[in-house]
């Protein structure tokens, strides 16, 4: 097992990496005291993992089960109300704990309902799934979807404790799989070339589902979000170039309806699409932007969509929750391993766009 922490002062928590973890949620929740524990999961993973979960949490506190329905588009409003409904009926107070298990619609979900509960009660994040371990389950961003657009409600709410189980990952559909590594290489290009070309290196591994390659860089991810979300926990500064590749992959998820491409998926062709604006900026080289082409590819993950309406994703991309009147700011790559924050032409997006498939 390999832990790390984010520091966040008095809202600081640790992060346990390694396998059949789930098992031990009780020694590590033992410490929150909670006076009750609703575990939050969904109708594909809890027949996997709540069992155990459930025995290791009843040795703290009485514990109770909300499963929800499984997929990106049940993250509405009625989840929500489902979450927070069982919280009422098992008696939970500010004391209580939510337990999210699953992926990062689960973890999302259950830590908004726990962030306006009562204004607010501790929860705890067990993902399932290699996105959520290595990007969602960490930073505190809760939230659901609304009809114009991804995660446009929402509350930044810390956990208590993160716990990455790595045998999880091997339920995990390849495709879920290729989803996670989207977000592994974004840690890698925006913030460490080293990592990024360890994580080239590995890919074979990865999908093989490697538990020492897969222990190493989950916690190279999380390491270096946690060290972002450190520095700026509420997205005013250096935390915005944790979304690069999201701004393209948002729009791609609006318009095919959320849930058709999983969010992985939009993130991988999302980060082709910002290194092609990149070099339309002048920051990277025809070679650069085919490394990254090659490592998305390499993950599994799609390069490019066709046939989306271009004038479509301009009036999505407007309506992000990270434009300000109107104008969006993209993450761009200066180098492997290096972003930046830019306001962009027009014209260069709608070039990119049309270079990736867009009509």
């Amino acid at each position: 097992m390999l832990s790390l922490r984010v520091e966040l002062d008095e809202r600081s928590y640790p992060i346990h990496i390694g396998p059949a973890l789930i098992g031990r949620l009780g020694e590590w929740l033992a410490p929150l005291a909670p006076t009750r524990v609703l575990l939050v999961s969904n109708s594909t993973v809890a027949p996997l993992y709540a069992a155990v979960a459930f025995h290791a949490l009843r040795a703290v506190a009485p514990v109770e089960q909300c499963v929800l329905a499984d997929g990106e588009e049940h993250k509405g409003w009625p989840a929500v109300a489902a979450v927070l409904n069982a919280l009422i009926a098992l008696g939970a107070d500010r004391k209580s704990a939510v337990v999210a298990l699953g992926g990062g619609v689960v973890g999302d979900l259950a830590g908004f309902a726990a962030a306006v509960d009562m204004r607010g009660i501790r929860f705890v994040q067990v993902p399932t799934t290699l996105l959520a371990q290595v990007d969602s389950s960490v930073g505190g961003k809760t939230g659901i979807n609304w009809a114009a657009g991804k995660n446009l409600v929402g509350a930044f709410h810390q956990p208590s404790l993160v716990v990455a189980d790595t045998d999880t990952l091997r339920t995990l559909p390849a495709r879920e799989v290729s989803a996670g590594l989207a977000e592994i290489l974004k840690h890698g290009l925006l913030a460490d070339a080293d990592y990024f070309a360890a994580v080239e290196r590995d890919l074979p591994r990865l999908h093989a589902l490697d538990s020492e390659a897969l222990t190493r860089a989950i916690a190279g991810s999380c390491a270096i979000k946690a060290g972002v979300v450190g520095r700026d926990e509420r997205e005013s500064g250096e935390r915005a170039l944790l979304n690069l590749g999201h701004t393209f992959g948002h729009v791609i998820e609006a318009l095919t309806g959320f849930g058709t491409w999983l969010h992985g998926e939009a993130v991988g062709c999302g980060l082709c699409l910002a290194a092609d604006l990149s070099r339309r900026l002048g920051q990277l080289g025809d070679a650069e932007v085919a490394r990254v082409e090659a490592a998305v590819a390499g993950a599994g993950l799609p390069t490019r969509i066709e046939g989306l309406s271009l004038d479509a994703a301009m009036a999505s991309m407007r309506g992000d929750k990270k434009a300000e009147a109107g104008q969006v700011k993209f993450i761009v790559l200066e180098r492997i391993g290096r972003a930046a924050q830019r306001t962009v032409p027009d014209d260069l997006v709608r070039a990119t766009l049309a270079a990736g498939g867009y009509r």
